[in-house]
């Protein structure tokens, strides 16, 4: 049995869905796939595919080594670049993950401008609301959007995000003025499950202090996704606490506002993760730079935090006699650090 062979066949499986397909993308019959397939799980002495379905479904071992299969066949692809003189020039599949919606609203757009200043590559895009493995999984680059902990990642921090308060200027036009965080107990509250779903949301403590401060508030609507509770806002269902890269658009389109920004817990971090051994392959390399430059003037472009430092009741109660809220005034809708 050659064995990259049949890695490249299993591989190949797995991306087209189907032996079929798979036989087909090859040029061999579905019988040839079939076996090399079976030669390779005999080698393994582990079963590696469930066939009890039309779609193909890997075991748990399975997952496991298709993850090292890829890697392999990675490597292999890019040893043979760089003795043929073409690392200068990127090719091949690079494997990128980003939480669902900074991947689709800010990253996306990066990974289309980098496949068309390097046609040679791929981009094999997931989108994931978890923590990835990036050795087991096969992963070359991630977005993390978290502190990042002790460990042997490669990381380059491309901004930082905010963790907001906001609603729509129609629904607070309506209500009670929000000039501290003990008003929020009068408002209708967006429950996003499983990150606050509670009732209870907590806040940083006054400076100076220790205890983190408290507000009960009434989720009259839960979700179990951002971009419900980013539509529910908008349609004034109430106030949503989110990070604020994922009301960007609709804060700067002038949808929704960000309230008490003074109030915020610390911004979090924004990194570009990689392991070491795949920062040297240049396909790697090149994107790492290519992306940070393009994120960090995003990060750039967005409005700073506001320097009036007037108080929650002062800045709101100005607000209030225009009789109504104004996106990117007096610290009003604006996303400092958003990407």
């Amino acid at each position: 049995m050659d064995r990259l062979d049949a890695m490249r066949v299993f591989v190949t499986a797995l991306d087209e869905g189907s032996l079929a397909s798979a036989g087909r993308r090859l040029n061999r019959s579905p019988a040839a796939v079939t076996r090399a397939i079976a030669a390779l799980e005999s080698h393994v002495g582990v079963q590696l595919l469930h066939r009890t379905t039309r779609r193909l479904q890997l075991t748990e071992a399975g997952k496991q080594y298709a993850a090292v299969c890829r890697r392999v066949l990675t490597d292999l692809g890019e040893a043979d670049l760089a003795v043929a003189g073409h690392r200068a020039a990127p090719q091949g599949v690079l494997t990128v993950t980003a939480p669902v919606m900074f991947g689709t609203r800010v990253l996306r757009p990066v990974v289309g401008e980098f496949l068309k200043a390097y046609p040679a590559m791929q981009v094999r895009y997931l989108l994931l609301n978890r923590m990835t493995s990036l050795l087991d999984e096969g992963i070359d680059v991630a977005l993390r959007i978290a502190p990042l902990q002790d460990s042997n990642l490669i990381a380059i921090r491309i901004g930082e995000v905010r963790r907001v308060l906001c609603a729509s200027p129609d629904y607070l036009a309506g209500r009670p003025p929000i000039m501290s965080l003990s008003d929020l107990a009068q408002h209708d509250a967006i429950g996003i499950e499983p990150t606050s779903p509670e009732d209870i949301w907590s806040f940083p403590p006054l400076d100076g202090g220790r205890v983190s401060r408290t507000v009960r508030v009434k989720p009259r609507l839960m979700v179990n996704t951002d971009e419900a509770a980013v539509s529910a806002a908008v349609d004034g269902e109430g106030i949503a606490r989110i990070f604020s890269y994922k009301i960007q658009q609709e804060v700067f389109g002038g949808s929704l506002v960000v309230l008490l920004p003074e109030d915020e817990p610390p911004p979090v971090p924004v990194h570009l993760v990689t392991l070491p051994d795949r920062l040297s392959l240049a396909k790697v390399r090149t994107f790492m730079d290519f992306a940070a430059v393009r994120l960090r003037a995003d990060f750039d472009r967005t409005p700073p935090q506001p320097e009036d430092r007037r108080s929650s009741r002062e800045r709101l109660d100005a607000e209030v006699s225009r009789q109504r809220l104004t996106p990117n005034r007096n610290g009003a809708g604006r996303l400092s650090g958003s990407p």
